[in-house]
């Protein structure tokens, strides 16, 4: 599924998942993507030794969540990173696989519990707290 037909709000080139795979609308979502190593940031990320950003892994964890609780017309925006774990580095050409799940809610914000995988081994953990647009900032 087009991860924009699913109401992402983002556009490219700030858009980190490729394809969602599976959606359980309000409960969990899980995308994929692959870096292709001609992007310009891994020109000066560890130039020689290409390694995908773990912010732009936490980033594509974040659109998948929000993927998962959102929708089309329901925007939501990420306030918070908790324990974030980076296992390994990726390298581009490795296809990472997101998952993400509602694990939680209080006073309008949700808490997800996110991980990445490359070919079944767990890369990068954590939990993230997503707040609904409108929320943000009253």
């Amino acid at each position: 599924m087009d991860p924009l037909s699913l109401g992402l709000p983002h556009r490219p080139p700030f858009i980190f998942i490729d394809e969602v795979e599976k959606l359980e609308a309000g409960l969990q979502a899980e995308a994929r993507k692959q870096f292709g190593g001609e992007e310009p940031f891994f020109r000066g990320h560890f130039p020689g030794n290409p390694i995908v950003p773990g912010v732009l892994l936490a980033e594509a964890m974040a659109q998948t969540a929000g993927i998962a609780i959102g929708g089309p017309g329901k925007m939501f925006l990420l306030t918070a990173i908790r324990a974030m774990k980076f296992l390994r580095p990726i390298r581009p050409r490795e296809e990472i696989h997101f998952r993400a799940k509602r694990v939680g809610e209080a006073g309008g914000l949700v808490q997800c519990a996110v991980e990445a995988r490359v070919e079944g081994e767990l890369v990068a953990e954590g939990q993230l707290i997503l707040a609904p647009a409108a929320a943000v900032g009253n």
